[in-house]
């Protein structure tokens, strides 16, 4: 991999590498813009195939959390990390505190939380060594609620524009993924009345999981072709692509997976097919949402940070009808709303300003 053409593709400003031999630790940092603030994202710890796969998937994580941020209204900009470990096996304090000195060295430039692999409890490891953490357990803690909030309400704004009705009684819903937020949308489903077809690469705690909700349980490769209404990616991304979208007999895809297409013309053919497809930075933007709230003036506040959380359905309402009307892909239009909220603050933030 080219890592400067690379940047320039993505639009990076900032690839940030870390190793440290005695604590095994090697960690990159990608932030991507901070036009509207300092770079937050969370802290991923997934064991790669290779180095490029690392830093492809940081980058394309990044550049994510720049649009989610914008198309959120935070005045945030967008960054992500990994760790290059297997979290079930390679997670430690002197691991965790080593990045936590990574973060503390970019001075503020990136804001780190938790992601796949890592949890609030990990995070306070890391604040032992930076001041620059969000998600807590004593400010907004695990951003996973506040995210499976903003996928139902997502689903709901998707479910009226294919079906007219975001009632869920005697709908299907096909959820990928029953990690922290798979499961935790799950139970909000199950409350809702959908009937639920499950899958999770962990078999033997997947399916602990399915028959407390009371869900169909399919294999890992047969969840794309599941006679659903809704298809709900709650894990890895890129799984929207030539292999498997011959496969979707859904009428929306709607989860809190990011980067759910693996190209972007992978949009453009499920619109083709009918297929209301919800943004997943836009979707899945919850949990950024409360924990953007801890720098808020008056400090975090669950009621006010869950009250944005739940205006992510009107959002999501708004891009749909906007691609609808423009006749464009739904991750065209939401990138539109993120890149002009970029562009006109970006403008207003250059005005000279004596102090």
């Amino acid at each position: 991999m080219n890592i400067f053409e690379a940047m320039e593709q993505y639009g990076h400003e900032e690839l940030v590498f870390w190793y440290d031999q005695a604590a095994g630790l090697k960690a990159i940092v990608a932030i991507h813009d901070t036009t509207l603030g300092p770079a937050l994202g969370g802290l991923r710890m997934w064991p790669y195939d290779s180095e490029d796969d690392a830093i492809t998937d940081v980058m394309r994580l990044s550049r994510g959390m720049t649009y989610k941020n914008a198309a959120m209204g935070l005045d945030l900009g967008g960054g992500k990390s990994v760790i290059w470990a297997d979290s079930r096996h390679d997670k430690t304090e002197a691991r965790l505190r080593s990045f936590g000195r990574l973060i503390q060295s970019l001075g503020g430039r990136y804001i780190t939380a938790e992601d796949v692999g890592v949890n609030a409890d990990d995070m306070a490891v890391v604040a032992r060594e930076t001041e620059f953490v969000g998600g807590l357990k004593e400010t907004s803690g695990d951003p996973s609620p506040a995210t499976a909030l903003g996928v139902l309400e997502g689903m709901k704004a998707a479910m009226m524009l294919a079906f007219g009705s975001a009632d869920f009684h005697g709908r299907r819903i096909a959820i990928q993924g029953l990690g922290h937020v798979g499961t935790l949308l799950g139970e909000m489903l199950k409350n809702e009345g959908a009937t639920l077809i499950v899958t999770d690469i962990h078999e033997d705690e997947g399916r602990v999981v399915a028959d407390r909700l009371g869900a169909q349980w399919v294999a890992p490769d047969a969840i794309y072709g599941v006679d659903a209404d809704v298809f709900a990616p709650c894990a890895l991304g890129a799984i929207i692509n030539d292999r498997t979208i011959d496969q979707f007999k859904c009428r929306v895809i709607a989860g809190s997976a990011n980067n759910q297409l693996q190209e972007p013309r992978h949009g453009l053919e499920l619109m083709k097919r009918g297929i209301v497809y919800v943004p997943d930075y836009v979707i899945n933007g919850g949990g950024v949402v409360n924990v953007a709230d801890e720098f808020h003036r008056d400090g975090y506040n669950q009621e006010r940070a869950y009250a944005r959380v739940r205006g992510i359905g009107k959002q999501v309402q708004e891009i749909l009808q906007h691609a609808q009307q423009a006749q464009i892909p739904t991750q065209e239009a939401a990138d539109q709303v993120a890149e002009a909220r970029i562009h006109i603050l970006g403008r207003v933030d250059s005005t000279y300003i004596p102090e």
